[in-house]
């Protein structure tokens, strides 16, 4: 078998975006267009994109959860999956996707998850029981150059993986 017999049995990576107060959209049209990746925006609710044959965009009525179970169907070992969801995080790395990225640029990993788990739920049982929390940081540009670096790492890994 050749290379490029064995490039043509590979499976497509794909970008899946969690598109629903993501953001960072543009920055992932911008990269998946750049390696010709194909990016699919996965939502609840209707919001304009790039027209281009490698974006789409999904709409998924139902509850809140249905985009996030819809993003678990598509995950891939080829996909790279951009959400700011720690529980979908953690469902995308189980379902195997090569690489999850916050809009921040972090990764979440097999390492990571759990930790980042126990800290979303500890916040959550503080929330209820009436301490005063800040929110996360304002999203700046800073994150926005991360964000872009580590989906830009991302895909060129997984195209050298193969």
């Amino acid at each position: 078998m050749t290379m490029n017999d064995n490039q043509s049995t590979q499976a497509p990576i794909r970008l899946l975006v969690d598109a629903d107060a993501c953001p960072v959209r543009e920055e992932c049209v911008r990269v998946a267009l750049r390696h010709g990746v194909k990016v699919t925006f996965v939502s609840n609710s209707f919001f304009r994109i790039e027209t281009d044959p490698l974006v789409e965009r999904e709409i998924v009525p139902g509850n809140f959860d249905a985009a996030d179970d819809r993003i678990v169907e598509h995950v891939t070992q080829h996909s790279v999956v951009v959400t700011a969801d720690i529980l979908l995080a953690e469902r995308c790395l189980k379902a195997d996707a090569a690489a999850v990225l916050g809009p921040n640029g972090k990764p979440f990993t097999h390492d990571s998850i759990g930790m980042a788990v126990a800290t979303r739920s500890i916040m959550a049982d503080l929330r209820a029981g009436g301490a005063q929390m800040g929110g996360p940081a304002p999203f700046s540009k800073p994150d926005r150059s991360r964000f872009l670096s580590a989906l830009d790492l991302a895909i060129v890994r997984l195209k050298r993986k193969g």
